[in-house]
């Protein structure tokens, strides 16, 4: 009998700080079989190595805020065993979620639908599909975790919103365990102009907010909330959802 493969699916799930990726990626979870969570913000740095930036502790600037080569390193672990290592402990459930549901049609519809998709591949081809799903807000900045993604999503929220979501919020728990309060005007100095600065070479014209997508990150997938017409959580997992099955489905057809 021939041995099962197993083949790791690493998906790139970024966005602003409060543009809903770390939901989205809960919800992947429990949509698709052999799903593990990668949280970017658990590789940042220890805290008295962060800049000081307008007289702030600078958890945004884009290189700095990630410790880019143990994130790296992390991910050809996942790739190359389908697990998390036994010694990862993650701090981001200590950090409190607006509660975004998606319909139990929806979700059970995708569930059962990628069940019997990764059933039908380990029976054909003796191949086990783990999904490696990866959330943050400096996901492409550094191009060596860039080239170890092989599906990436980009959510894109009106600027507006990113400030009301995050100025509602304001604590954060650090991967000590403390809890990080937002100075007063620390959205106007540090986390957008530090957005900006990470996200300006994805978009033409540097036009974060309005700009059309450049070549600068292969593939990537935009996924846009406008302030006239904003997509519902269920919609934007069913956008995931129908790229992910695509790219299966394409890998299946290749061979």
């Amino acid at each position: 009998m021939t041995e099962l493969q197993t083949k790791v699916i690493l998906v790139g799930l970024g966005g602003a700080t409060c543009s809903g990726k770390t939901t989205l990626a809960k919800h992947l979870k429990n949509i698709l079989p052999n799903s593990v969570i990668v949280h970017q913000d658990d590789f940042a740095p220890p805290e008295e190595l962060l800049p000081i930036n307008h007289g702030y502790q600078d958890w945004d600037a884009p290189d700095s805020a990630i410790d880019y080569p143990r994130l790296s390193k992390f991910l050809k672990h996942v790739k190359d065993t389908g697990s998390i290592p036994d010694d990862h402990r993650s701090h981001e459930h200590l950090n409190k979620q607006t509660d975004l549901p998606i319909e139990a049609e929806c979700q059970n519809r995708l569930a059962e639908r990628f069940r019997v998709l990764q059933d039908q591949i380990k029976e054909s081809d003796n191949i086990n599909i783990v999904w490696g799903l990866v959330d943050g807000f400096l996901l492409y900045w550094d191009q060596e975790v860039i080239e170890q993604l092989d599906i990436r999503f980009f959510l894109r929220v009106p600027l507006k919103t990113l400030e009301g979501r995050r100025k509602a919020r304001q604590v954060y728990i650090t991967a000590k365990g403390d809890a990080w309060v937002d100075p007063p005007d620390y959205w106007e100095k540090i986390v957008l102009p530090a957005y900006l600065d990470a996200h300006r070479g994805i978009f033409e014209g540097g036009d974060v907010e309005n700009g059309d997508l450049t070549s600068k990150v292969k593939g990537l997938v935009l996924i846009e909330q406008k302030e006239d017409k904003s997509m519902s959580m269920t919609d934007i997992v069913e956008k995931c959802c129908q790229g992910l099955y695509q790219l299966v489905r394409a890998e299946g057809s290749s061979k």
